[in-house]
């Protein structure tokens, strides 16, 4: 399937829906009285006080912010960054909540603002965070998992690849999948847009909530270091987690990588602490040093994956083309397979086998994985190729740090005849350390390097693409370079260079639809960019 094909169809997909994850509350909730909220929180050690009650009237919902909060609502009312979420509880009431759960700090804004209290409950605790997700799990019913199987995917690369690729399998098995991830939520067919690669607590436990009573499963869901670290995740039970890999990323939040590998490290922790169900499975690179960090968090079982390391599952004989790789999977239950698959690039080979892996966590059958694996089609902004009847590649793909980039690079190079051209910069608000690295990266492995913006935020973009350039210039020797802020412009700019058997690879965005910018979000998809500018040159 071509980009523009695929683009077209997931418009269909996504305006059929009309809405976000933020619809996809549980039409059913089970609902709770307040009494029961008290107890629940008191059995949770969180030690609750009832301020306020005003009924037994059951809440049918949960929600963080005031202006999601729906009737019948519990108002979760937190100390944030900026703000107190008590300041916006007259919101709250106003949108007929049933109770609001605060702080002390939250309780002595609302009696100094002489709020109305009249049908709706207040409820005091000063351990908020910790006991959100249980009893958003109370209130739609989610905490019974009976039946339904869930994966974590978690790593620096590959997490939505090897999501899809396992969703294939198992949906190829006769499993009813739904999956949480970076480039949407899927209900079987149905789709939603997302945000967070992981959603926040809340609206994790409407999703779940709302697959179960659809008829859904098995659950896969893409976990950041984010969720992690912010316990977003905090009393899921998953069955099986899945470590891709680990580099760097994300320093400006977690400082150092020993920090980041440690918050990876706690899925594993949390898939075999004490109270978990037994038959967990682990499913870790071998051949990535921070496999060891996660196989020591484990106490259960792992199966291991690689290439070059001894490995329970292994890939040999690779064979790599433009658009289609080969080689045979190996492992000692079936032996050696052959695969045949619509994907390239050695990290592919490693999405391959951890999908793999984790489906034989699951007992699925090496055959169903090998059909499905030979139909797969490919994600969105994932070495996606926009083809627009030219003589050239160009390829859109999601890499955001510097393995990434060296991946992707290193395998356009490998099937590319003629030159490469990068066109890339770095997010705003985000690690800068990685910048003149990824510069430094692209300046080796690119034959003509264009710089520009990515989602700038709030940071000014020709600043940083000054950071990026000062990894570019020491190493770029006689190479073509071109600073262009304009995202557009840049894009335009390297089709208009490319030559027969040259490869375009834009870097950063790939399935992202929009440009974050300092003024505002507008629409901006790196393939409906390129795809015009194929079509300006033809």
């Amino acid at each position: 399937m071509d980009s523009e094909t695929r683009l077209a169809q997931d418009a269909r997909r996504t305006s059929h829906l009309g809405g976000d994850v933020q619809s996809l509350r549980p039409r059913n909730p089970r609902g709770s009285t307040v009494t029961e909220l008290v107890e629940h929180l008191e059995a949770l050690g969180a030690h609750p006080v009832l301020e306020h009650q005003s009924s037994e009237e059951d809440v049918r919902g949960i929600s963080m912010d005031s202006r999601a909060v729906r009737p019948a609502d519990l108002y979760v009312a937190l100390p944030g960054a900026k703000a107190h979420g008590a300041q916006f509880a007259q919101k709250a009431l106003e949108a007929q909540a049933h109770a609001i759960l605060t702080d002390t700090a939250g309780v002595r804004m609302i009696r100094e603002a002489n709020l109305s209290l009249d049908g709706c409950s207040l409820l005091v605790c000063d351990s908020l965070r910790p006991v959100i997700g249980s009893l958003a799990a109370l209130i739609y019913g989610s905490q019974d998992y009976k039946g339904l199987n869930r994966y974590a995917v978690t790593g620096t690369n590959g997490k939505t690849t090897t999501s899809y690729l396992l969703r294939a399998i198992l949906r190829q098995a006769g499993r009813r999948v739904g999956l949480i991830g970076t480039i949407q939520v899927m209900i079987e067919d149905d789709v939603f847009p997302t945000e967070n690669t992981t959603p926040d607590i809340i609206v994790l436990q409407q999703l779940l909530a709302r697959m179960r009573a659809c008829g859904i499963d098995t659950v896969i869901m893409e976990v950041s270091s984010h969720a992690l670290a912010e316990g977003r995740v905090a009393g899921i039970e998953f069955d099986t987690a899945v470590f891709t890999n680990l580099s760097q990323d994300h320093l400006d939040y977690h400082k150092t990588m020993e920090c980041y590998a440690h918050a990876k490290a706690q899925l594993f922790a949390l898939l075999s602490e004490a109270g978990c169900k037994t038959c967990k499975t682990a499913v870790i690179n071998a051949d990535d040093a921070a496999g060891e960090i996660m196989r020591a968090n484990s106490h259960c079982p792992v199966l291991s994956y690689g290439v070059d390391a001894p490995a329970a599952l292994m890939a040999q004989n690779i064979h790599l083309a433009q658009d289609r790789m080969r080689f045979s999977l190996v492992h000692t239950h079936f032996g050696a397979r052959t695969l045949t698959i619509g994907l390239t690039g050695l990290f592919n080979v490693y999405n391959v086998l951890a999908a793999v892996g984790a489906a034989l966590a699951e007992h699925v059958s090496i055959e169903d994985s090998l059909t499905a694996l030979e139909a797969f089609s490919g994600v969105p902004g994932r070495f996606e190729f926009v083809r627009a009847g030219q003589d050239f590649s160009v390829i859109v793909d999601y890499a955001h740090t510097p393995d990434g980039m060296e991946n992707v690079l290193r395998t356009a190079r490998a099937v590319t005849p003629g030159r490469i051209i990068a066109v890339f910069g770095c997010g705003g608000d985000r690690d800068r350390t990685k910048r003149p690295i990824m510069g430094q990266m692209a300046a080796k492995l690119a034959d003509i390097i264009v710089l520009t913006s990515d989602n700038p935020r709030t940071e000014d973009p020709a600043r940083i693409l000054d950071e990026v350039e000062t990894g570019v210039l020491p190493v770029l020797g006689g190479k073509t370079y071109e600073k262009l802020v304009d995202r557009r412009t840049a894009i335009f700019h390297a089709v208009r260079a490319a030559a027969p058997g040259d490869s375009v690879i834009i870097l950063g965005k790939g399935h992202e639809t929009y440009q974050i910018l300092k003024d505002g979000t507008i629409h901006f998809d790196d393939r409906e960019i390129a795809a015009e500018a194929i079509r300006s040159v033809l």
